[in-house]
């Protein structure tokens, strides 16, 4: 590098733009992200070598601050459908039109966004055609363009890898639609950062679209077969002629953590085989060997096994109701509250680290069945279910999922607030915290509920008499646990 250049990276709360950050601080690029919260960043492990912008793409007054002084904008937000949200094409072209507009007016010298593979010329899903219009509004900003376009990115953590994931290890016998057997080229999420990186000393991508892909090309049903290969499973894959993407999103929805509403869009997109047909990205980066779709999945594994997971699908706030921001808890009228208080013979440090380890496959410590039962039961009226998991076996981090939580605020060693996600006539917090003593701990224990109308009302009182067994227990054996563990 001549001089180091300044790149913003928007997206940074999503899977690829978590993952590009700190790609690009490795080269010695300086370094801003944007984010509509900045709050949601904590514990990023890159968040002190960073400036961080706190802007909205849908609020144009917003954005010069963030690409004031920019040589290289990366543009790595989307919308997906879900949630009867059928507006989402009208905010994404919005948005682009105000980054670019934006960027424009700033003098960015380059945007780099990251599409959807799909060619043009067919009748692309609306979430692909989507994609593809959002690099048509960017470039129509007078910006030179580098855009990126790939199908299926295959990581630790991938939507798009979560689902094979899941799908082939819980159903030994599959019924495959018509979808599972159209040619798609996978391509690994390292190739796709070193692609992003690479560009910005590329000058000669400026204004080009570039198809990127691993180096196979394959089927669905392939890759659910080579993934049971891979893990020594035996899986038998039956075709049949008719399963509408709807009923196929709903299949999804109950067999992995994937929501119908975000399994959709993406089985929607491989109606269509997405495949590249250019080998311009070959020409243009000839220091790039794509990995096969084994290797990617591989390393996926290794990557999971070790629990180096830096971003996964859900960290975006797009995967469930990301677009209300914290709300700040009050005691006053209108907010239910449910407080516990005990005292704990641990320090706070443990006493922090035992509540904050909960969910996943630890559990709650408690009632198991009743959390799996309410997740059920959310998954049945469309909610977010209980199989999301978490991220990190020990570690949470602001924005991260917890089964069915949204981590809303953590302090080290202090607190620890979750937001309910499930569907709920209302809205509800769950928030831990630990104050030392002297030689004691006190951990509180705190359910928060607002209610929504009556209905809101009749669902806290009627469940609060199981609300308050359950949690009256899962105070206890907190306390325990973490007597166990100092």
């Amino acid at each position: 590098m001549d001089q180091t250049k300044r790149c913003l990276v928007t997206g940074v709360t999503g899977y690829i733009g978590g993952r590009l950050v700190p790609e690009l601080l490795d080269q010695g690029y300086d370094i801003r992200v944007l984010s509509r919260d900045a709050s949601r960043l904590q514990g990023r492990r890159w968040i002190d070598k960073v400036e961080v912008v706190e802007a909205d793409v849908l609020k144009p007054e917003t954005l010069p601050a963030a690409l004031e002084d920019i040589d290289v904008a990366y543009y790595l937000i989307h919308s997906m459908t879900g949630n009867g949200d059928s507006d989402f094409h009208d905010r994404d072209m919005q948005a682009a039109r105000n980054f670019g507009d934006a960027a424009k007016a700033q003098n960015v010298n380059r945007i780099i966004y990251l599409g959807g593979l799909g060619n043009p010329e067919d009748k692309l899903s609306q979430h692909l055609s989507s994609r593809q219009k959002t690099g048509e509004t960017l470039r129509a900003s007078g910006v030179p363009v580098t855009e990126f376009r790939a199908a299926v990115v295959v990581g630790s953590g991938s939507k798009s890898f979560e689902m094979v994931r899941y799908l082939t290890e819980r159903v030994p016998m599959m019924i495959c639609p018509s979808w599972v057997y159209s040619n798609v080229q996978p391509i690994a999420i390292r190739n796709v950062l070193q692609y992003l990186v690479l560009a910005v000393e590329k000058p000669e991508t400026k204004n080009e679209i570039i198809e990127i892909g691993g180096s196979s090309v394959i089927t669905y049903a392939d890759m659910m077969r080579i993934y049971a290969q891979i893990n020594g499973l035996k899986r038998i894959l039956i075709p049949v002629p008719v399963l509408s993407p709807a009923l196929s999103s709903h299949w999804v929805h109950w067999m992995t953590p994937i929501p119908a509403s975000l399994a959709r869009p993406l089985i929607e997109g491989l109606k269509n085989d997405v495949v590249v047909q250019s080998d311009k990205a070959q020409k243009l980066f000839p220091e790039i060997d794509p990995f096969s779709y084994k290797k990617a999945v591989e390393l996926a594994i290794a990557r999971t096994d070790t629990e180096e997971v830096e971003t996964t699908w859900n960290d975006s706030l797009i995967s469930s109701k990301g677009d209300e921001r914290p709300v700040v808890l009050e005691t006053k009228q209108g907010l239910n509250i449910e407080r516990r208080i005990r005292k704990v013979n641990a320090s706070q440090h443990v006493v922090f680290q035992t509540f904050t380890s909960l969910g996943g496959d630890k559990g709650w410590l408690t009632f198991e069945w009743a959390w799996k039962l309410r997740g059920i039961m959310d998954r049945l009226v469309g909610g977010v279910g209980f199989r999301r998991g978490r991220r990190h076996p020990q570690n949470l981090r602001v924005g991260d999922a917890l089964d069915f939580w949204r981590v809303e605020a953590i302090k080290p060693d202090e607190l620890l607030r979750l937001r309910a996600e499930m569907k709920v006539p209302g809205r509800a917090w769950l928030e831990f915290q630990a104050i030392q003593t002297g030689d004691q701990t006190k951990l509180v224990q705190t359910a928060y509920f607002a209610p929504k109308g009556l209905g809101g009302l009749f669902y806290w009182y009627g469940l609060y008499p199981f609300h308050s067994l359950i949690f009256s227990s899962m105070i206890d054996h907190i306390a325990e646990d973490a007597e166990l563990s100092k």
